[in-house]
């Protein structure tokens, strides 16, 4: 069984960067496949990217596109998901989550692990 730690969290200035990273242990890297999900404060989780298996594929949701990246390194067993140009509604609770679908999730898929989340606030 996979554990997922979350890291790269903070304050930051609207227009700012931040990359968070999904760091994995317990389980084998190629295992699974990874999604980022968000939650903002008295909402719903909202699906943000994700990666497939073997790092391939990739896919974003349209509101964030062209100011995120999701990556990995597999030598480092984490993911990463990198995040531009930040405006005062990123602001939420970032999750990384896993399953060993062979399938790139998406933003109906369901999940068999959950890191602990990292907290981005992005003031203006």
């Amino acid at each position: 069984q996979v554990q997922l730690v979350e890291s790269g969290g903070g304050l930051v200035q609207a227009g700012g960067s931040l990359r968070l990273s999904c760091a994995a242990s317990g389980g084998t890297f190629s295992t699974y496949a990874i999604g980022w999900v968000r939650q903002a404060p008295g909402k719903e989780r909202v699906f943000v990217a994700s990666i497939s298996r073997n790092g391939l594929s990739t896919t974003y949701t349209d509101s964030l596109k062209g100011r995120i990246t999701i990556a990995r390194d597999s030598a480092k067993n984490t993911w990463y998901l990198q995040m531009n140009s930040l405006k005062p509604e990123d602001t939420a609770v970032y999750y990384c989550a896993a399953t060993v679908s062979t399938y790139l999730p998406g933003a109906d898929s369901r999940y068999d692990y959950w890191g602990q989340g990292t907290q981005v606030t992005v003031s203006s």
